[in-house]
């Protein structure tokens, strides 16, 4: 077989990239492959290289590793690419969450929607696209899988204004699958589900124990364990109240609804960081009060990890095994991926990214039929997904109206500003974010 080359852009990420790198390593038809590295920090690019490079020795794999900071370089006849980028870095990003909470917009983590998480799209949508266009270029056949946040307007945003054979990935379906397997008590190779719905609002609409329906034990878990049901605060309320079980964490879940964080006192009940709680890791004020110390100490971290014993065994990532199964060895494998709605999810809108189950074959990518959502599932899945689209389409036509129209549409953000308000807040989002949105012509 040819030696297939698979490109990581934004390789920076140090340990996201060394994991990934790890995962695809063990399959027999990757051992000799080129793991290409690309990043706009030269810094971490070559840490990343030291890190693969080590990776590769310890396995005495025959791979080739590569790193360079030429994008169409590294793009140049990948068979694989995954994106891993984050546009503006913290210090930009801070400011996603700290204008809305100047208006009394009180957002917890801002990657995936609302106000935070449509600007973080408009900002990264000009590199995703720049990605993806090379891609047309240098790639055409490639498959790429989108790791960058905010996931379902990225890939709806890079489905239809490209044509590159794209999905998202995310963590959080195998996580909380595994998640609710230890509350029960279930080993989790006893364990089936089929979850759909969108990017932090999937629901598992059958979750079984041994073909067995697993949720009276998942309620039990939940009312009658308080250690259990303080873990996940928010998401087993909305299980309690909505009789499906939600994916990503409390954290998240507790910004795109209107429930749990429009009141001083409901975020001191719902969405304050417990001991023994599922929240600190990605909670924003925790990413800041680690930033800097973790800015200045991943050099040491990294020279550390290079010294301890290497475990080479596969991860629990998708994405080794998409490739594997399209131009690896063609071993089907079936994961939760962001494709476009055509067919797919009856009760949500045609053409609005949606997250399934999809299998990766020699064809391809495939999207599993759905039909049609619990209706109180489909309606939380409506609302964002509407507004979602309206952001992506005010991003493609440069409409900085649109955009304030759908931020005015945001549960959380409706909850608690009126609608002058949020003229406001939108207005001053654009104004700092204006040299990050080359698509918006007329901005002051």
């Amino acid at each position: 077989m040819d030696r297939k080359k698979i490109t990581f852009i934004g390789a920076g990420s140090v340990g996201f990239t060394r994991g990934l790198a790890k995962d695809i390593l063990t399959f027999p038809a990757f051992r000799d492959a080129e793991l290409c590295l690309m990043d706009i920090n030269a810094e971490r690019l070559g840490m990343a290289e030291r890190s693969i490079r080590h990776i590769v020795e310890t396995g005495k794999y025959p791979a080739k590793v590569t790193a360079t900071m030429d994008r169409a370089e590294a793009l140049n006849d990948a068979d694989g690419v995954l994106i891993t980028i984050l546009s503006g870095g913290v210090p930009i990003w801070r400011h996603d969450i700290e204008i809305p909470k100047k208006y009394g917009v009180d957002i917890n983590v801002g990657d995936t929607r609302g106000p935070s998480g449509i600007f973080r799209f408009l900002r990264t949508a000009p590199d995703m696209m720049d990605i993806c266009r090379d891609a047309e270029r240098y790639c055409p056949d490639a498959i790429v899988l989108n790791y960058t946040n905010p996931m379902a307007m990225l890939c709806r945003l890079l489905q239809s204004q490209t044509s590159v054979r794209v999905t998202g990935l995310c963590h959080s379906v195998q996580g909380t699958a595994e998640m609710l397997a230890k509350w029960i008590g279930a080993p989790m190779d006893e364990i089936s589900y089929f979850c759909a719905g969108i990017n932090h609002q999937a629901h598992y609409l059958k979750y079984e124990w041994n073909g067995k329906d697993a949720y009276p034990l998942i309620r039990r878990a939940i009312t009658e364990n308080e250690s259990v049901y303080r873990a996940e605060l928010v998401r087993n309320e909305l299980y309690l109240a909505l009789g499906y079980y939600i994916t990503e964490s409390s954290g998240h879940n507790s910004e795109y609804v209107s429930w749990f964080r429009k009141r001083p006192d409901l975020i001191e009940k719902y969405c304050t960081p417990e001991e023994g709680s599922n929240w600190n890791p990605g909670e924003y004020a925790y990413i800041l009060k680690e930033y800097e110390k973790r800015d200045d100490d991943w050099r040491e971290r990294i020279e550390k990890w290079m010294n301890e014993p290497l475990d080479l065994t596969r991860g629990k990532e998708y994405a080794s095994n998409i490739f594997n199964a399209i131009f690896g060895d063609y071993t089907p494998y079936e994961f939760n991926g962001n494709i476009r709605n055509f067919g797919i999810i009856d009760n949500l809108p045609e053409g609005c990214c949606v997250e399934v189950p999809v299998m990766a074959s020699r064809r391809g990518l495939d999207a599993f039929k759905v039909g049609a959502l619990p209706p109180q599932i489909a309606l939380l899945n409506n609302i964002s997904a509407r507004i979602e689209e309206m952001a992506v389409e005010g991003c493609i036509a440069g409409d900085p109206e649109m955009i304030y129209q759908a931020i005015c549409f945001d549960p959380l953000t409706s909850a608690v500003l009126s609608l002058r308000e949020i003229r406001s807040m939108v207005d001053e989002m654009f104004a700092k974010f204006k040299d990050y949105l080359p698509q918006f012509k007329n901005l002051k």
